[in-house]
């Protein structure tokens, strides 16, 4: 009887479990259609990790979320873990998120890689809304980045650029004055991160005979490193080596305040942050001006794309190396836009100066096949997440407070409603049809760098650096193909979009030496 009783107790309790759930499913059913439908969630979630197995480490997410967007249209949901993402891909929800709403995702959820190699979310594109993250966004756009201050640093770009076309020469003539092949993403990562660092630090890394000292070995490794992110000890390590050269860097710079006067056209972005820190005399301790300095080195971040990255160093050299070894790429590929490009450098510079920065805005062409690389290949193809704080209303469905906003970029600015035969690299539509778009945020079909408050501050430095770099080559130089075959065109999957096979170039001089 005892055992009967039992028995009983059991499946009354299995039977209430039962009822609650049931109940439990009715209410959320009954609040959800009061509220209104949510996104569609896409098949194939696990149990805890979500989609997570869809979209690893070695897959191309940008594609994988596209093809979904096919199925499922411009905004559904997933769930990486626990945690639900509402997945954007075309240009009208996408303005919807940036504009109506734009106040509703102005923050970014918290991750342990940011905790742990961005000095606990201090870094300016990683950091939560809030009071601190719009005192360094207003520093950031006003006075960093702004452009009084890099008119000001205009000779760091020249400079740098002017030696990398020099190194080039020189290679070629010690060559026995023989077409040269060269790795392009080799030689662009050095002028990339001679410029950041110079721009930031007030010192270059590579010199042209490619030597290199501890503290550049260690730093262009960590800051390789922090694109692929890994085991917790990796973040770690990763971490300790930026801080300990940006610790450098600011010690560095202290030390030069205590005993010389700083001019304004001397100063770099770690001489302008210890000035604006002195000005909040009393408001942060040494060490917390410090990280705070060190973590606006790491990320001048942008919302999903930037050649600043999510950094002054971080996208400054990566993005930027990305964006020239595609726009090479497509241009070797496609001779006819090769030469319009360079007829266009010789009728605007002629053949016996080099480019000068003041050039530029004669230069249409190339600047069309800048953004036409951007189009074809954004630096993030998904944007960095942002999180909803609370509830909201995006392309007619209800979405929770909490839910994290990803856009697919790769897939928004390929939308063939908008762009012609849009898997085709053609720079004169932005002369034509598209010369009106805008690539500052506010033409939503066209965002590389992304749109509302948490937008990319860096656009204007990211294509000073890359038109620049990219006129000089294209001006000083003839290119050409190393095999008789078209360019790989393959992605390798990453953070941003790296090429899948390193890109190589025959280089032959075109102008007089005396321009080299």
């Amino acid at each position: 009887m005892e055992l009967l009783s039992l028995d009983l107790q059991k499946i009354g309790l299995a039977v209430l479990l039962v009822i609650i759930c049931l109940c439990t499913s009715l209410y959320r059913s009954k609040r959800r259609n009061k509220r209104g439908q949510t996104p569609l969630e896409a098949a194939g979630a696990w149990p805890l990790f979500g989609h997570l197995h869809l979209l690893g480490p070695n897959k191309l997410a940008h594609r994988i979320l596209a093809a979904m967007a096919d199925q499922y249209g411009p905004a559904f949901s997933i769930r990486l873990g626990i945690h639900r993402v509402l997945v954007v891909s075309n240009w009208e929800v996408a303005k919807e998120c940036f504009t109506t709403n734009d106040g509703v995702f102005p923050t970014r959820p918290r991750l342990l890689s940011v905790k742990l190699m961005g000095y606990d979310h201090l870094m300016f594109g990683f950091a939560p809304y809030g009071p601190y993250w719009r005192g360094m966004r207003k520093l950031a756009v006003v006075e960093l980045l702004s452009n009084h201050r890099l008119d000001l640093l205009k000779h760091v770009r020249d400079a740098e650029t002017k030696l990398f076309v020099k190194g080039l020469y020189e290679k070629w003539l010690s060559n026995g004055e023989n077409p040269i092949t060269v790795k392009m993403e080799k030689i662009f990562g050095h002028v990339a991160i001679n410029i950041t660092v110079r721009m930031v630090a007030g010192k270059r890394y590579l010199s042209g005979d490619g030597g290199e000292e501890e503290e550049s070995t260690r730093c262009r490794k960590a800051l390789g490193d922090f694109f692929y992110l890994g085991r917790v000890a990796e973040m770690k390590r990763t971490a300790k080596e930026l801080d300990w050269v940006f610790g450098r860097w600011v010690e560095d710079h202290r030390k030069t305040r205590a005993v010389t006067k700083v001019e304004d056209n001397e100063q770099d972005f770690i001489h302008f942050m210890l000035s604006a820190m002195e000005l909040e005399e009393g408001k942060y301790s040494v060490q917390e001006a410090d990280t705070i300095i060190k973590a606006t080195c790491l990320p001048l971040g942008n919302d999903a794309h930037s050649f600043i990255l999510p950094s002054v160093i971080l996208g400054g050299n990566d993005t930027t190396v990305l964006t020239l070894t595609w726009a090479l790429s497509l241009l070797l590929n496609n001779p006819l836009s090769l030469k319009r490009a360079q007829d266009e450098l010789d009728v605007q510079v002629g053949k016996h100066r080099q480019v000068e920065e003041s050039d530029i805005k004669n230069l249409t062409y190339l600047q069309a096949v800048v953004k036409e690389t951007l189009r074809l290949y954004p630096v993030l193809p998904l944007s960095v997440q942002r999180e909803a704080m609370e509830d909201c209303i995006v392309a007619g469905f209800h979405v929770p407070a909490g839910t994290r906003l990803m856009v697919n970029l790769w897939k928004l600015l390929r939308d063939p409603r908008i762009w012609s035969c849009a898997s085709e690299f053609q720079p004169e539509r932005f002369l034509t049809d598209h010369a009106h778009v805008d690539v500052r945020g506010h033409s939503f079909e066209y965002i590389p760098f992304g749109s509302g408050r948490r937008m990319c501050p860096g656009v204007s430095f990211g294509l000073q650096v890359v038109q620049l770099i990219l006129a000089r080559l294209l001006h000083a130089f003839k290119l050409e193909r190393v095999s008789g075959s078209e360019v790989d065109m393959s992605e390798s999957p990453g953070l941003t979009m790296p090429r899948a096979t390193p890109l190589e170039v025959i280089l032959t001089p075109r102008l007089p030496a005396t321009c080299y």
